[in-house]
C-alpha cells in the first residue's frame, strides 16, 4: 500500500511449519465453513505488505536523523514470517512486486551505502536474476523476506498443499513502478507485456489449481460484475485451497492490465474496478469510514479496507479505525499488528478475539 510520505529527507529527498497437518486450521475457519457461506459473507483479518522485514536498526537511526517531516517513522514496522502468519489464521496477505526483466536492477540499495556495516543483503545473489522481485521503497526500505516473488508464490504452494483445508486466502498485490527516486533508481514500468509475464508468474509458481480467477466466478454470465452482484462467489467449502489475488492500482495501469480482457477474461487477478463496471468485482476502500462499503458489501462485491496506517493508530493505541472496519462489512481487515510492536512500545493489536482472524460477516449473513 502507499504511503502518504514515501520519501524522506536526507540533504536530498529520500525516494511455518510446513510439517504440521491440515488439522491445525484455526478453530474459527473451521466454524465458518460448518455453515458453508459464500467467500463474501465472511470477514478476515490480514497483513499489510507482509513480506516487510525491519530497517536495519542503525540505517533507520540515521534516516530518523535526517528526516525533517517524520515520515520515516511510518515505516517503522516489520512482520514474523509469512506463513507463520497463516498458521496463526490470518487470512489476508499483501505483497508488492517490481519488474525487472533484466535481472540486478535492485541489487545496490543505497541504503546499504549510507550506513557502513550493515548486516549482508542477498547474499545468495537472487537479486541478479530475472524476475519480479518484492521489496517495499527501494533504496531505503529493502529487508524482505523474500526478494523474488517467485520463491514467495513456491512456499505458499508448498504450504497450502500442506493445509488443503485451509479457507480462502486474499492477497492484494501492488504492482510498484513510476518515476525515479531522488537516488536516480528508475522502477521498471508495468507494460502489457509485464502484466501478461506477472500472469504467467502466479500460474507457473502457485498454480492455477490454487488460485480463484474471475473467469471462475463470472461463469456463464455476460460480465464480472453481473455475476458477482447475482452471489456467484464460491461457497467458503468451495474456496478452500484457494488464493484469490486483487491488483492494488487504480488508473493508467488498471487499465492496462483490464485492456483486451473484458470481465478480465482470462486474467488471473481481478482489480480495483468501480462498482457498476464490467471488471468490478472486489475493491480497495483503505478508509474504514467510506459511507459506500456497507452499500458495495450488500450488493456483493468483497471489499478490502484497513484498521491502521503508518503506525499511526499502534502509536496511540488507537482501535477506533478497527471498529469501524468490522462494522462496516468490508471482507478484508488489513493491519500491520495482529500482534504487538516489537519496535517501539505499545500494546495495540487487532483481532475477533484472542487468536481468532476469521468470522462471519456482521452485515450480510449466508443464505
Amino acid at each position: 500500500m502507499k504511503l502518504t510520505k514515501p520519501f524522506i529527507y536526507i540533504g536530498v529527498l529520500l525516494g511455518a511449519a510446513l510439517s504440521q497437518s491440515c488439522e491445525t486450521t484455526p478453530k474459527k475457519e473451521q466454524e465458518i465453513a460448518a455453515n458453508t457461506p459464500k467467500i463474501n459473507q465472511v470477514q478476515v483479518i490480514g497483513s499489510h505488505n507482509s513480506y516487510k522485514n525491519a530497517i536495519d536498526a542503525e540505517l533507520f537511526a540515521y534516516l530518523a536523523e535526517q528526516d525533517s517531516t517524520g515520515g520515516i517513522y511510518g515505516l517503522q514496522y516489520e512482520h514474523i514470517p509469512l506463513l507463520k502468519q497463516l498458521d496463526m489464521g490470518l487470512r489476508n496477505i499483501e505483497l508488492d512486486a517490481y519488474a525487472d526483466s533484466l535481472g540486478g536492477k535492485y541489487a545496490n540499495p543505497k541504503g546499504m551505502e549510507l550506513v557502513p556495516g550493515q548486516p549482508a543483503y542477498d547474499p545468495e545473489g537472487k537479486l541478479a536474476q530475472p524476475g519480479f522481485k518484492m521489496i517495499h521503497v527501494t533504496d531505503i526500505d529493502y529487508r524482505t523476506q523474500y526478494y523474488l516473488l517467485a520463491d514467495c508464490l513456491s512456499d505458499l504452494k508448498k504450504w497450502s498443499e500442506a493445509h488443503p483445508d485451509h479457507g480462502t486466502i486474499f492477497v492484494t498485490l501492488e504492482p510498484k513502478d513510476g518515476k525515479a527516486n531522488r537516488f536516480g533508481t528508475a522502477p521498471e514500468a508495468f507494460t502489457s507485456t509485464v502484466f501478461d509475464e506477472l500472469d504467467k508468474t502466479l500460474l507457473k509458481y502457485l498454480g492455477k489449481e490454487h488460485i480463484l480467477t474471475p473467469d471462475d466466478v463470472r461463469g456463464t454470465y455476460a460480465t464480472l460484475n453481473e455475476a458477482v452482484r447475482a452471489g456467484q462467489w464460491p461457497t467458503v467449502t468451495a474456496g478452500k485451497g484457494k488464493f484469490l489475488f486483487i491488483l492494488d492500482t487504480k488508473g493508467e495501469k488498471e487499465e492496462r492490465y483490464a485492456a483486451g480482457h473484458p470481465s478480465l477474461k482470462g486474467r488471473v487477478l481481478f482489480i480495483n474496478a468501480e462498482a457498476g463496471t464490467p471488471e468490478a468485482g472486489a475493491m480497495i476502500l483503505n478508509n474504514p469510514e467510506d459511507e459506500r462499503i456497507p452499500e458495495y458489501v450488500k450488493a456483493g462485491y468483497i471489499i478490502r479496507t484497513r484498521a491502521d496506517a503508518n503506525t499511526k493508530e499502534a502509536r496511540a493505541n488507537d482501535y477506533s479505525h478497527f471498529e469501524a472496519a468490522k462494522q462496516s462489512g468490508a471482507q478484508i481487515i488489513t493491519t500491520d499488528y495482529y500482534q504487538p510492536s516489537q519496535l517501539f512500545e505499545s500494546t495495540y493489536h487487532i483481532n475477533f478475539g484472542e487468536g481468532v482472524f476469521s468470522r462471519p460477516n456482521p452485515i450480510i449473513g449466508a443464505e
